[in-house]
């Protein structure tokens, strides 16, 4: 299970059942919860609400990363978690708030969907 969220690098349950189950067709979906609740807890991968569906889980590793969602494409950017520190900084400063950066999730637009927006907004001018 833990070999196939690495190889995912990001995935939902369903996703990593599909991944399992190209060598151990027998798997099915309560497993890889149950699975995934125990790696969890033993601090081998973590979770984070990226969209409106089920979570998704990837790999504990060296760094903590926070993780940009682009809305259009669905596509997922993992930056360093010492971007956020200014805004970490602030909550706690101001309202005693500790927070958990490893489950947080940023939604707006890629680079690629920002210029092709520009893109239809200019032509839309003409």
């Amino acid at each position: 299970m833990l070999a196939a969220v690495e190889h995912l690098r990001h995935g939902t349950p369903d996703e990593i059942l599909v991944e399992v189950q190209r060598t151990a067709t027998g798997v099915n979906l309560s497993t890889v919860y149950r699975t995934l609740e125990v790696l969890e807890d033993v601090g081998l991968v973590t979770h984070a609400h990226i969209g409106h569906g089920p979570p998704t889980y990837h790999a504990v590793d060296e760094h903590v990363h926070i993780h940009l969602v682009c809305d259009r494409c669905a596509t997922v950017l993992s930056v360093p978690a010492r971007t956020a520190e200014g805004f970490v900084a602030l909550l706690e400063t101001e309202y005693g708030f500790r927070t958990d950066i490893s489950h947080v999730s940023v939604h707006g637009l890629c680079d690629g969907c920002k210029g092709r927006q520009r893109e239809a907004e200019s032509d839309d001018a003409l």
